[in-house]
Parts: C-alpha cells; structure tokens; sequence
C-alpha cells in the first residue's frame, strides 16, 4: 500500500483560510494585555514575531467574553466591548502583513477563575468547586445567565470580525466553562443543559446556530478535549460524538487537546516538574514562608502529576475524530520534531498541527525546520512559561528562574 506524503511547507487551506505550512501557533496565554484587556504594543511584537517566523496561522491567546469569566491569569485579552475593536485592528492588520492568518479564541473561565480577580460570583454549570481554584464554590448558572453567556459569544466573534480576525475559535477545552458544559463531571444538570450529550452540547450548537445567522460563513474553529482523567469526564467516544455534532452544527475545524487545569500538569506534560516555578507563583504558594514551600514541593508533586506519555499525547484521539469528521483535524500536544510532526500528517491523523510551547522559546521555529536548520524544537518541555504567567508576561525560563527570583 502506497502511503501519501504530504509536504508540511506547501500552502493549505483551513477553513477558507490559505496558510503557507500546515504549523499553527495554538493559543497560549500571554499575559501582555492592560487593564481593559486590550492587545498593545507587546502583543504586536510577539505576533509579527510569529508571523515573521513562519507560523501557517496564529491563534491568540484567549479572549474573556463577559467579565465574571475573565482568567484569574495576569492581564488577560478580553472582547467583551466594542471599544477593545481599534487594539485588536492594529494587531491584525500588523500579522496580515506578512500574509498570516490570524484566528482569536473567546472563551469564558466558568469556575477556573476567583472572584477576587473578577470582582463578580463565579458561575459554572453546576456548583462544584474546583480543586485548584476553590477559594468559593461557584454558582449554578440559570437559565438567563446561560443565555446571556450565549449572546456574549455571540457578539464576542462579531467583534473578531469587525477586528479584522479571520475567524474565531470556541474554546470547550481545559475544563473552562463550555468544557465544563460538555463533561459529565462538572455538568450535572438536570434540566435541558445536562444529562445527555445533546443536552450538554446545547449551549455550543446555539453559540454556532446564532454565530452563523449573525455572521454567515464567518469560519468558527473549536478547541476540544479528546479526553480527560477525570471520574466521570471527557472519554475519547464521547468526544467522537461531540466532534459529529460540531460539524453538524457548522463548526470549520476542531483542534484536539485534553485534560483540565484541576488535573494539574496533563495539559502540558514533561519530564520536570515545576515546583520552583510553583512557589513562586502560584497564589496559594508563594506568600508562604521559604521553609512551608520547600516542604509542600513532594505534596504538590503527587497533586499535580505529568502523566506519561509526555509526547503526541492527545493523537489516538485526534485520529479517532478525524476518522469520524469531515472538516478539518488539529492535533496539538507534545509535538515537537519535524519526524513526529510528518508522521502524524502522514499517517492521517491529523491535517494540521499545532503547538504552543515550542513557539514561546523561539517564535521563529517553522522557518528553523523549513530551512533544515533544526530537527526538533529546542524546548525541554519544563514549563515554568505555563505556571510563570500567573506572574507575569510570557516567556521561556528554560527550567530555572534567576537566583533574584523568590521561591
């Protein structure tokens, strides 16, 4: 049997879209946005940077839909008013320069988020607190409140587009709210936004239902868990059918990840835990005193584990989707070589890859493996860039922050 190669460096089509390679910058949380949550000066750095470097298409970092669902994160994007849309113009109108697109994320943080960042009650599904962020358990969402989520959607990707991004992409995954929605372990609803799947995905098909009779062809992407570790959570079949429904209800393309932020290290695993990264940080650690934090670090290891493997992690799922749908299939997850990388393409489990961490140590990483100057990304896969942003603005700490640094 003949198997088909497909050149990763050739022009593709996503969603109407033309990206020059099949490597897509996944949306990463920079925090670099002000008070408002509008993009500036450092956010147009970055994504020039990215563009420049060869990315087939960037994903932003994602976007706060109403303030009650804003990150808990520094100084995150937000497009929950028409005034942030002259930021955002700048920012794409910089990329599309270099002939990128461009693609912003618009989520809600549902119960992964404090009030004492928000200034608001925190909602989810269902009110259950959250092993991370369980400062308060959350409110139930009533049916009014939910359809206001919708409507905020909604007029979160009119925004996008009169920003000049050349489409959406919904984010059901990481355990925020329309991923909350979507698991049986945070919805536990009995009404008609719970118990079967249908139900769960209510709230995703009148987000797309309403999004295309506001904005026609208007390409929406979505970011989906192919699975999680929780009991009673996103199982690979279910997320098969989820997949179904989103093309049915004219979703352009999913990107397949996993895991929640309560799991600890499964969104994006290593080799190395981050514990100096940790105590320094994180809110519940590092106000602490020096010795209470080095005493807690065999603690949070077992807390926060980095199950294996560390590599091409959610690609059995992707797979399993693609097989299932007709639009296009993004793998994300661990990886990082130019061998890997063909090989899930080649191999049709995939139709794009995409990737976060190897773009925040060198943005300009396609055009290194175009230009055969790299096998690999030189990423160690540590992730003080993931924790570190509960700090500050993004950037690689190759495993070790500056003896300065309290930890």
């Amino acid at each position: 049997m003949t198997i088909m190669t497909i050149d990763l460096f050739r022009p593709a089509t996503l969603a109407g879209m033309i990206l020059q390679n099949r490597l897509i910058r996944s949306a990463t949380h920079e925090s670099l946005a002000d008070g408002s949550g509008a993009p500036g000066a450092a956010h147009k750095k970055l994504y020039t940077a990215l563009a420049e470097g060869g990315a087939g298409a960037i994903i932003t970092g994602y976007a706060g839909v109403q303030q009650d669902g804003k990150s808990s994160l520094a100084n995150m994007l937000m497009i929950n008013d028409d005034s942030l849309i002259p930021a955002y113009r700048k920012l794409t109108d910089a990329v599309h320069g270099h002939g990128t697109p461009i693609i912003l994320q618009i989520a809600h943080c549902g119960r992964q988020t404090r009030s004492a960042v928000t200034g608001r009650p925190t909602f989810a599904p269902s009110p259950l607190k959250d092993f991370i962020f369980n400062e308060e358990r959350p409110q139930e969402l009533s049916e009014r409140e939910i359809e206001t989520i919708i409507g905020s959607f909604v007029a979160a990707a009119g925004r996008a587009r009169k920003a000049g991004f050349d489409g959406v992409q919904l984010h059901l995954a990481h355990g925020y709210l329309l991923a909350e929605f979507l698991s049986s372990y945070t919805n536990r609803r009995r009404d008609r936004w719970g118990g079967s799947i249908a139900n769960k995905f209510r709230i995703v098909s009148e987000i797309l239902r309403r999004i295309k009779a506001e904005e026609g062809d208007y390409p929406v992407l979505a970011k989906i868990n192919g699975y999680d570790h929780r009991r009673g959570g996103m199982r690979p079949l279910e997320a098969v059918e989820i997949a179904c429904l989103l093309e049915a209800s004219g979703c352009s393309a999913i990107e397949v990840s996993s895991g929640t932020v309560e799991e600890g290290l499964s969104i994006m695993r290593g080799p190395i835990f981050p514990a100096e990264a940790l105590r320094a940080s994180n809110f519940r650690f590092k106000s602490l005193p020096t010795a209470v934090k080095k005493a807690l670090a065999p603690l949070l290891r077992l807390a926060m584990p980095s199950p294996k493997p560390w590599r091409g992690y959610n690609l059995d799922a992707a797979k399993a989707i693609r097989q299932a749908v007709s639009i296009p299939v993004i793998a994300v997850g661990g990886i990082h070589t130019l061998e890997n990388i063909t090989g899930v393409l080649d191999s049709g489990t995939a139709d794009f890859i995409s990737m976060s961490r190897p773009f925040v140590i060198e943005p300009n990483i396609v055009r290194k493996l175009q230009e055969g100057r790299q096998t690999a990304s030189r990423c160690i896969e540590c992730n003080y860039c993931a924790i570190m942003i509960e700090e500050g603005p993004l950037r690689c700490w190759y495993g070790k922050l500056p003896a300065r640094q309290p930890a």
